[in-house]
């Protein structure tokens, strides 16, 4: 979750290229997407998102902290040589509002027919924000055109002041993911007056009309706060979710941190239900802030949990379907950002692509990056 104040966001034009030497769809250290103008306002950039489309095209986007006038806008990037360099496709602008599109992008490609949306459809659900921060609202865009051309679909939640405070109604953080014909958005939420934050979702058959609102996290403390929803299959038929849990306990006894918790259910509907676990490694780091999580098939017969977090650059694996007993850290060289995202590639399922966007304010020198690890290898080395 981000602190109170006043930000801004837009893009940049033209592309950004790479360090020399390096080779398409190889592994690589922090490349350079995007360079903020001076101008920016902090953070300048943040909460970087990737989606990998056919063919091994990769799409980008961010929040973007420019001047205002004119409205701020999601960026969208695009890399064909497996995050190498990249270059600007389009921006995503508030088309119903007249807010801007400003936090927390989420890309997402359809992978069946939804409505009237193909499959291959291109979805971006984000915060449309105005200005004086006064309002959150959860729309969603669709590119039929795999990220040139984008049209608003429908507005999933619609909530009070961007402030993450205990009882401001605001709403954050949108996660989308398919399941049996629908797509479920997950989010953040503090609008329920008993709690100070929750987390539910809400899903649509049809990208236009969402159902009610369902719990998804939510703890009898008022004070504590789980947010920031992802979640990834596993292949033994089950679903996971990772999230930071304010004011939940940590193995270092703190006064008030934001640690990693999972849930795991066979229905990902269904995560109210289920026990939340403190994410904690063998050698006793817990990581805290702003998790991020997906699933690769190398690394034994239950392939490879990853959940990277806003405090440390390792990520951490586990081999055992999410036993709380086997978490183990690999070290990255990603710098730390706040909400790190997570991709692993279709084409090689080895590589782990991690983007970042930089800290949360004060922040002077924040700016796009990704990096690329060949993951299998990186495990040799777990601890």
């Amino acid at each position: 979750m981000r602190p109170n104040l006043l930000v801004l966001t837009s893009c940049f034009l033209g592309a950004v290229n790479a360090s020399p030497g390096l080779h398409p769809f190889s592994t690589f250290s922090n490349v350079t997407v995007f360079v903020p103008p001076v101008n920016y306002i902090q953070p300048q950039v943040l909460y970087a998102r990737t989606v990998e489309l056919e063919g091994g095209v990769l799409l980008a986007t961010w929040e973007n902290y420019s001047p205002e006038p004119p409205l701020v806008y999601f960026p969208i990037f695009k890399s064909i040589d497996g995050g190498e360099t990249w270059k600007e496709i389009a921006k995503v602008t508030d088309q119903v509002n007249n807010w801007g599109l400003r936090y927390q992008p989420m890309l997402y490609e359809l992978p069946a027919r939804v409505g009237r949306y193909a499959a291959g459809t291109v979805l971006l659900a984000g915060n449309s924000i105005p200005t004086d921060l006064n309002y959150t609202q959860i729309d969603v865009y669709a590119s039929e055109d795999k990220g040139y051309t984008w049209r608003f679909v429908s507005r999933v939640a619609s909530g009070g002041a961007a402030t993450p405070d205990n009882g401001i109604p605001a709403i954050w953080e949108p996660f989308l993911m398919y399941y049996e014909g629908k797509i479920v958005c997950y989010y953040s939420d503090q609008r329920d007056p008993l709690y100070g934050q929750k987390l539910v979702h809400q899903v649509t058959s049809n990208l236009l009309e969402w159902e009610s609102v369902v719990d998804d996290v939510a703890y009898p403390i008022y004070t504590d706060r789980p947010g920031m929803t992802t979640v990834t299959y596993l292949p033994n038929g089950k679903y996971m979710m990772t999230y930071e849990c304010g004011g939940c306990p940590t193995v270092t006894g703190t006064d008030y941190e934001f640690p990693v918790y999972y849930r795991i259910n066979a229905n990902p509907l269904l995560f109210n239900s289920s026990i939340g676990y403190p994410l904690v490694t063998n050698t006793g780091i817990q990581p805290t802030s702003s998790p991020y999580i997906t699933w690769s098939p190398v690394g034994g017969a239950n392939g490879t949990i990853v959940v990277s977090c806003g405090t440390l650059t390792e990520v951490f694996v586990n081999q055992e379907l999410g036993a709380a007993d086997a978490w183990k850290s690999v070290d990255t060289p990603e710098g730390v950002s706040y909400s790190r995202s997570l991709r692993v590639s279709k084409g090689n399922s080895d590589h782990l692509l991690i983007a970042g966007a930089g800290h949360l304010p004060p922040a002077t020198t924040n700016r796009v990056t990704v990096s690329v690890i060949d993951l299998l290898k990186s495990l040799k080395s777990a601890t």
